[in-house]
């Protein structure tokens, strides 16, 4: 009887292409045995060495070693450096052979290292000629830009020592995901209900009862209390390392910081000092278990990245990495040298170089593939359609290829379609069909609106209806709106209505900084006051604002603690308060109850009535999907002296139950008379809400409309739906 052979492992019995290594262990996350092909072939400094794999950017850990990749144009030489843990002199030092270099990438495999018995940097050497952007220094210790960790700021608020520098730790990809295969959470946008939060702010204060505050774990701890809101998608704000100590200075007793985290250190690996404990080599473990826990839990998660500069700032900032790989090239600079600065924040990305697009499509794929990110918001989008000279482009190659890019397809792409150079493209942001905007006409329209400045009606009805006028169906889809009267640039909703001015002076600018436009109104007291008159109205505002977002077509947005009246003592750029001020106090939940359960029947409703999120089947009643009136039914045209509107969304389920709702709006501060469409014989107009009710807002019951007439109170919102007798 013939002897059978042994089985043979499959991908250590034979030679693997280089390609195969890529796709192993960059996407699929699977470790792979050693062939017999992975042979040293040089010895350097006492390391085994060998050419390295050029398609895997950064470091990677395989069975027998590391392979180190990097990419420089004008860089001559470089060296790898090798640190043990904490250590702030390399205990090797590995330059790259010559013959080790193809094109302008350098890739080494060394064997023998293991992946948790080291920290890595770099040591380039080139020409150095500032006119030119040219800042070569082999003194620098230079950090690995696709380096998926970064150690040197793990403790959130304390400052690099000394003399001390970023370097950087190979991470193991082996995170079990427990599920076959990726699945939407939500499909389209158009049916997100998105929540946007800062990681540390929303668990950091006390008041929380988290036991990991401040922590992508003290998240996860609230899981129970965003299922009982009812949002469906987390936009968390900048998660990429940063860092927050920069400019870390004391104003009237308080340590502020770069809090909000929009100043990037590196865009692949996540901010350490968010994880409730040290990960070494698993850096992003914790925020893998959250994204995973929301993700069973029916929630997407977005992240709020940041590609329009970084943490280098411009000459007098500091030289750690981007700087010293090719300052040329990753940065937009004027003929002389000198940074431009379109981020506000000292320096601009150079998007649109072919190298830096590279860099952006590989940070965005590897977060979409390793850590099931369902989609992105650009933050200055605007910048990333900026050609190398600064103008901006018709056609941007990179805002195209991200919107093409195979594996971004099943991804939201959401752009702040405006910089701080004074491009502002809402409306106008190239798309291809893919790309929506957050609608900064949305929340400027609403917020005038709804507090009762004239001659706006039009625009604040074209705003419910998904603004047609700037986001043509034909041409941008249904999903091309984000709509947001709040967001964490500017007043919280509670401020909006308890503030006329900006109080910034905690920031130290004198209270220069932060918006002037803020179209507010404090009901007639500036600030906390204890009069119940003017309570009582700017709960019935906040309440106007809430149910006009859930009611608008497009995708609704707002900013976490607006749903139990979090204030920020009327600082509209809180951006360096890592204080009360910016956390959330979670004793406002139950002194708010009834805006919290206000905010939870409307997203509720929203869900309910897929006609205030699309088109559906016609309704039997002959009426338009959706409709605009006045008054009186079917008034269209506005003058400059309405301030009531009315939205009529008509159209049937999936069941054929009939969904005829109607949404007035009177932001006048008088009693109006509103009559309703004529509906079918068998119908009646039922209100279900009426804002100027206080507690009984959320109408019970059965009230049926005499003659469809309805009296509105001043400045309130009212939801009729008809219902079948």
């Amino acid at each position: 009887m013939a002897k059978k052979n042994k089985p043979q492992n499959r991908t250590s019995q034979r030679l693997i292409p280089q390609k195969e290594y890529l796709l192993l262990e960059d996407f699929a996350g699977i470790e792979i045995e050693s062939g017999e092909n992975i042979k040293p072939i040089d010895q350097v400094n006492g390391f085994q060495i060998r050419p390295g794999f050029y398609e895997i950017n950064g470091a990677s850990a395989l069975p027998d070693g590391v392979n180190f990749t990097l990419i420089t144009y004008s860089g001559t030489s470089c060296e790898l450096l090798l640190f043990h843990r904490k250590a702030q002199v390399p205990y090797a030092r590995i330059p790259f052979p010559d013959n080790y270099r193809v094109g302008n990438v350098y890739s080494m495999f060394v064997f023998g290292l293991k992946a948790d018995e080291f920290e890595y940097a770099y040591s380039i050497e080139g020409p150095y000629d500032p006119s030119k952007g040219l800042l070569f220094d082999k003194e620098k210790y230079l950090l690995d830009p696709y380096a998926k960790a970064v150690t040197g700021q793990s403790e959130w608020g304390k400052q690099l020592a000394g003399g001390a520098f970023y370097k950087a730790r190979v991470v193991h990809n082996n995170f079990h995901w427990e599920i076959p295969k990726r699945k939407n959470t939500v499909s389209k946008l158009q049916d997100c209900i998105i929540y946007e939060m800062h990681v540390r702010g929303f668990t950091r204060h006390e008041s929380s009862g988290v036991k990991h505050p401040g922590t992508f774990e003290g998240i996860r701890e609230k899981i129970p209390y965003l299922l009982d809101l009812g949002i469906n998608a987390v936009e968390l704000m900048p998660v990429f390392e940063f860092d927050e100590t920069r400019n870390m200075r004391t104003v009237n007793g308080r340590q502020l910081l770069d809090y909000w985290g929009y100043n990037p250190v590196c865009f692949f690996a996540p901010n350490t000092s968010y994880a409730s404990e040290q990960e070494y080599n698993r850096e992003g473990t914790e925020l893998k278990n959250l994204i995973k826990d929301l993700h069973k839990n029916g929630i997407k998660v977005i992240l709020d990245v940041v590609f329009n500069h970084t943490a280098e700032g411009n000459e007098e900032g500091p030289f750690f990495s981007f700087k010293g790989f090719d300052n040329n090239i990753y940065y937009m600079l004027t003929p002389d040298g000198k940074y431009y600065n379109f981020s506000g924040c000292g320096n601009t990305l150079n998007c649109n170089h072919p190298m830096v697009r590279d860099m952006i499509l590989n940070c965005l794929r590897y977060w979409t593939t390793s850590y099931h990110i369902d989609g992105f918001r650009f933050d200055l989008a605007s910048i990333l359609g900026r050609s190398e000279d600064s103008s901006p482009m018709r056609r941007p190659p990179l805002l195209e290829r991200l919107a093409y890019d195979p594996i971004l397809y099943s991804t939201d792409l959401i752009a702040e379609a405006w910089d701080a150079g004074g491009l502002y493209q809402v409306g106008s942001f190239p798309s291809w069909n893919r790309w929506a905007e957050w609608n900064g006409k949305y929340r400027d329209d609403l917020r005038s609106f709804l507090k009762g400045d004239e001659g706006l009606a039009g625009a604040a009805a074209m705003r419910i209806l998904g603004s047609p006028d700037l986001y043509p169906r034909e041409k941008r889809g249904d999903n091309a709106s984000v709509n947001f009267i709040t967001c964490h640039d500017g007043f919280t909703l509670y401020d909006l209505y308890s503030y006329n001015q900006k109080h910034n002076e905690d920031n130290g600018w004198d209270n220069t900084d932060g918006a002037n436009d803020n179209r507010s109104w404090n009901c007639g007291e500036e600030g906390e006051t204890e009069n119940p008159e003017i309570l009582r109205l700017r709960r019935q505002l906040i309440k106007n604002a809430c149910a006009v977002l859930m009611c608008s077509r497009g995708t609704p947005m707002f900013l976490a603690g607006d749903e139990f009246g979090n204030t920020q003592f009327g600082n509209n750029n809180p951006y360096c308060q890592d204080n009360e001020i910016s956390w959330l106090n979670w004793e406002q939940l139950p002194e708010n109850q009834e805006i919290f359960e206000f905010f939870k029947f409307m997203i509720h409703f929203r869900k309910d009535h897929t006609i205030l999120r699309k088109d559906t089947s016609p309704s039997s009643a002959g009426f338009p999907f959706f409709s605009l009136h006045g008054t009186a039914p079917w008034q269209k045209e506005y003058d400059g002296d309405t301030r009531t509107i009315g939205v009529m969304f008509a159209g049937r389920e999936e069941d054929g139950r009939e969904d005829i709702l109607y949404l007035g709006v009177n932001a006048y501060w008088e009693q109006v008379t509103l009559e309703l469409p004529r509906l079918p014989q068998g119908f009646c107009w039922v209100p279900v809400l009426d804002t100027s009710r206080g507690k009984a807002a959320l109408i019970q019951g059965d009230e049926m409309l005499d003659q469809n007439i309805y009296v509105m109170n001043p400045r309130s919102v009212c939801i009729y739906i008809g219902k079948k007798l």
